[in-house]
């Protein structure tokens, strides 16, 4: 699928790069907010070009937090550390618990967006840990 055709079939859109969080991904991504500043939880669709991926990361909280992952579009991946990765389709839902490390991102192949829910809870924050290398992307086992 073409990036015309993706953005088609993307129902909540693309929107800007992510700029501001670009040191924490391979490749580039998009952000759309798809609720206002301040709402809980956030809801945003993360858009991943293809070979795309965030690093390593945890969300942490004293209670609560974590995140949700509805995917939307396209076709990616999800990976919780010491685990067999995940292929991710429209129509999937991932739920991440807080203090699991993992990362999600594109098929090297294809564009992905998901639509990504920081969910409530005491004293949540995300660490950025280390990128996906190359080999963990390409030769997951």
């Amino acid at each position: 699928m073409n990036e015309k055709e993706f953005e088609m079939s993307n129902v909540f859109g693309k929107g800007a790069e992510n700029t501001a969080y670009s040191r924490f991904f391979i490749g580039r991504s998009y952000l759309n907010p798809l609720t206002s500043p301040g709402f809980s939880p956030l809801f945003a669709n993360v858009t991943f070009e293809p070979g795309c991926r965030n690093n390593w990361h945890v969300h942490r909280a004293v209670s609560g937090g974590g995140q949700l992952l509805l995917c939307v579009a396209g076709s990616g991946w999800y990976r919780e550390w010491g685990k067999p990765p995940r292929s991710l389709s429209p129509g999937d839902v991932v739920e991440i618990p807080a203090g699991v490390k993992h990362w999600h991102g594109a098929k090297k192949d294809c564009w992905f967006s998901h639509i990504a829910a920081a969910m409530p809870g005491e004293g949540v924050s995300d660490e950025w840990l280390e990128p996906v290398s190359d080999d963990e992307y390409e030769n997951p086992d």
